[in-house]
């Protein structure tokens, strides 16, 4: 997530709680995506290390564990901008300016900073940002897919030109010598069963087999399942989409929530600001005096009712609204008490955090150290995939 101000209920309920909920039960990496702000925010520099703290504040605040999740600052992994400029060098620029966010703002743009080579080629950086930990999946939203498949196309890209060749002959060689007779002749009928009689069903327990053998190593494993499925090493792992119903929250005019709008509630307000936005919230225009009927599908405020309120409360709204029994202050009053017990444990949790800067930023730099850690092994196999190595191991 990009560091660009004060998080609010649209990032909540359409991001943040889906992130916590994964955290559950998947190894989860969410990290402040700073290089990325500087693509459309390079004026402001001022303001990110400020935007930086106070986000992971508020993610820790929401639910996130920083003792079950690594929270890390994409610019103090210095991977990811070794592998966004690696893989530059095999992406044609017509991927690059098919990308819908790219080909959007180009015809919005009013300024050349906003046709930045950096904008050109974020996409590439947001695909290092997930090829280098080996993601299995990433959180999205289906605005987000065709970025996503970028990314999986990439990926293909680099597999296809360097997971084969004489280094993965030699590779081969040496993982099958790792076979014992019995794992030999277990493998090689496997093989003949998938490659001459087409059983899908040989893959799988073929790559059980390997999984088994001890002493073969990850590399191995995935050479010999790349040989055994005529294909090449998987060096970057394509990820799949975690594609999860977010409700729909508008903002308090009735357009997409956004801060450049300045029409949110952010996690942080107390409860007379929540209450002061959302009294002036813009409900169904037809509904200019209080005595006429309305209709709730073409309010914005019965959005968040469908997303804060029980049914009994949503039959209310929708009988008093199309009968002019209620107001459209009635109709806000029934959100405030939902709307603040969701904010009230977060605005305390933040609170208490923002006091204590010190461990905001330990947390960061323990979460800085596990991402590299796990970062390395995958850049030096690039690296190595390149032909470039680093003497001595540094």
């Amino acid at each position: 997530m990009r560091p660009t101000g004060a998080l609010h209920l649209g990032h909540y309920h359409g991001v943040l709680r889906n992130w916590v909920a994964l955290a559950q039960d998947h190894d989860c990496l969410y990290f402040v995506a700073d290089w990325h702000a500087l693509t459309t925010r390079l004026d402001r520099p001022e303001e990110l290390a400020h935007h930086t703290r106070e986000m992971v504040i508020d993610w820790i605040a929401v639910g996130l564990d920083p003792t079950r999740v690594t929270l890390f600052v994409q610019s103090r992994v210095p991977a990811h901008a070794e592998l966004h400029l690696l893989l530059s060098m095999i992406v044609p620029v017509g991927w690059l300016e098919r990308v819908p966010t790219y080909k959007e703002l180009r015809q919005a743009a009013t300024g050349e900073e906003t046709l930045s080579y950096g904008f050109l080629g974020y996409p590439v950086l947001m695909s290092a940002d997930v090829l280098l930990y080996g993601a299995a999946g990433v959180p999205v939203g289906e605005d987000q897919l065709a970025h996503l498949e970028l990314t999986r196309e990439i990926a293909r890209r680099f597999n296809d030109l360097y997971g084969r060749g004489p280094a993965f002959a030699a590779d081969l060689e040496r993982a099958l010598g790792r076979l014992d007779p019995a794992e030999r002749h277990g493998y090689d009928g496997l093989l003949r069963a998938y490659r001459e009689r087409g059983e899908e069903e040989a893959l799988t327990r073929l790559e059980a087999l390997l999984a088994a053998v001890a002493g073969l190593g990850g590399d191995g494993r995935a050479v010999l399942a790349a040989a055994a499925r005529g294909t090449g090493r998987t060096i970057l792992r394509e990820p799949r989409p975690l594609l999860t119903p977010t409700p729909r929250l508008p903002g308090l005019d009735g357009r997409k929530m956004s801060k450049s709008y300045g029409n949110t509630i952010t996690l942080r307000d107390d409860p007379s600001a929540v209450w002061e936005k959302l009294r002036t919230m813009v409900t169904d225009p037809a509904r200019v005096r209080r005595t006429d009927p309305g209709d709730p599908e073409k309010c914005p405020v019965w959005a968040w009712h469908l997303v804060y309120s029980d049914a009994p409360t949503r039959d209310w709204v929708d009988r008093g609204c199309r009968t002019a029994g209620i107001g459209c202050l009635d109709c806000k009053k029934k959100l405030l008490e939902p709307i603040l017990r969701d904010l009230e444990p977060i605005r305390a949790r933040a609170q208490q955090l923002a006091a204590r800067p010190g461990e905001v930023e330990d947390i960061l730099e323990e979460g800085g150290r596990r991402a590299r850690a796990r970062a390395e092994p995958v850049l030096e196999t690039v690296r190595g995939c390149l032909g470039l190595r680093r003497r001595g191991g540094g």
